[in-house]
């Protein structure tokens, strides 16, 4: 493997705490004993050179801060990011010879994800051409969670196709607050009340809610934490036909689907979890390339009535979820702590919910599926159990995932707090939910 030096400059330089999305996901990245590494392997048009890659790479790192940021973590303060005007970086470049040259990138990336990452003295970013008799065939792009999220890696890709249609040329100047801009701003005084409104919404919601998410735990041996992928053909079906009667979007749905599961699987209610909230709909954040998703809380009762009344209690709760979804993470963490002690008992706040989905806004169709394709449709359900073998799990992280014409949920647990056989009991308690609910308005959640 050989590597060039590639040498970069950019606007925008200086030093500023952590912003309230990089020190969510620098907690993640703790909870989890790894630096989650986001990969893409993509094949390189015809005619592509190696000075095209390390041009690539300079236009990117020059643009987006988060690229040339790292950050300090001195013993006696808080965490602080170092964003540098310009700087150097390497750029891999691995023959694939006789190989399939995909293959090699795949095993490239593999390599960087397992890479012990040092945020206080490397770039973010990892990057190297793959090669064929010295022409490159693959780009293997793979960088830290701390520099953006899905969304702000949407942006860059639609920076990058129109820079793409312009034959290189730039396209428009950033105008979204980057996280030095975004550190400036929270630790300011409207950032300062904006926080204090969030802090009081949570210490309400922290009062009322019940104190465990899980049953006792328990000691289910090794491997601890797992996955579980599950498939759902019926369950995307049902919630076209939930939709087409309630009118809520989908993404109301399968969330009050998730809740309704998890209180029937863990005889807890109300439901409580935490959901990823993208955080763009604020000034100042739209097309932002950085980690500005956090989670929100979202406590729903769901005993007692039916599907469609949970729904409905759920779309009464979720805007103050999202709006109360912007905050200091360490003041969070804090003010769990000091409730839990007035209640004197742990305040479990460690449920995930992520729709992953980019596209959550899709209307019902125009004809709702019949209720025999629903009911057919439930022989098609697949699910797979594997072992997290490169990281630790969050107690519970449920995460909706794209599956065009189908339905696809990832459970990963700790199974300390959640049984693989209860991981398993959650994704078929919402295919249960869901197609009891396409089939009868008047079904009930199931929950006592």
């Amino acid at each position: 493997m050989g590597r060039m030096v590639v040498r970069f400059a950019g606007e925008g330089s200086g030093v500023a705490e952590l912003s309230w999305g990089q020190r969510e996901i620098l907690g993640a990245m703790r909870r989890q004993g790894c630096w989650l590494a986001l990969s893409n392997v993509a094949p390189l048009p015809a005619g592509t050179t190696l000075d095209d890659v390390a041009d690539w790479l300079r236009f990117v790192m020059g643009r987006y801060q988060v690229l040339r940021t790292l950050l300090r973590f001195p013993a006696d303060g808080p965490a602080t990011q170092v964003v540098h005007a310009a700087g150097e970086i390497g750029l891999d470049v691995v023959e694939a010879g006789a190989e399939d040259p995909e293959r090699v990138a795949d095993r490239v990336a593999v390599r960087y994800a397992g890479h012990d990452l040092d945020l206080a003295r490397q770039w973010p970013i990892f990057l190297a051409a793959v090669t064929r008799d010295g022409v490159p065939a693959y780009r293997v792009l793979t960088v830290c969670h701390v520099v953006w999220d899905a969304f702000g890696a949407l942006t860059v890709l639609a920076d990058l196709r129109r820079r793409e249609a312009a034959g290189g040329a730039p396209p428009e100047p950033v105008t979204a607050m980057q996280p030095l801009e975004q550190a400036r701003w929270q630790r300011s005084p409207a950032g300062r009340r904006h926080s204090e409104a969030v802090l009081r919404q949570w210490a309400h919601a922290l009062r009322q809610m019940p104190a465990r998410r899980f049953p006792a735990p328990a000691d289910r041996g090794e491997p601890r934490h797992w996955k579980l992928d599950f498939v759902s053909p019926a369950t995307h079906l049902a919630v076209q036909a939930i939709q087409s009667r309630t009118r809520a979007g989908s993404a109301q749905v399968i969330l009050t689907l998730f809740l309704v599961a998890l209180a029937r699987v863990t005889g807890v209610n109300p439901s409580v979890t935490r959901v990823a909230v993208n955080n763009r709909f604020r000034r100042g954040l739209a097309g932002s390339v950085a980690v500005v998703t956090q989670y929100g809380l979202c406590a729903v009762d769901v005993a007692g009535v039916t599907f469609d009344e949970a729904l409905a209690r759920l779309a009464r709760r979720v805007v103050s979820t999202f709006k109360n979804a912007y905050y200091d993470p360490d003041q969070v963490a804090d003010l769990v702590d000091r409730i839990g002690r007035e209640r004197g008992e742990e305040l479990d706040v460690h449920c995930y919910y992520n729709d992953r989905r980019l596209d959550q806004d899709g209307g019902p169709p125009a004809e709702p599926p019949a209720p025999g394709q629903v009911r057919a449709a439930l022989a098609r359900t697949s699910s797979s159990h594997s072992p997290l073998t490169r990281r630790r799990s969050e107690r519970l992280l449920a995460a909706v995932e794209e599956a065009p014409g189908s339905f696809r949920l990832t459970l990963e647990a700790d199974t300390r707090y959640l049984s693989r056989d209860d991981m398993l009991a959650c994704a078929r308690a919402m295919e249960l939910t869901a197609v009891a609910a396409a089939l009868d308005p008047a079904a009930a959640t199931g929950v006592g």
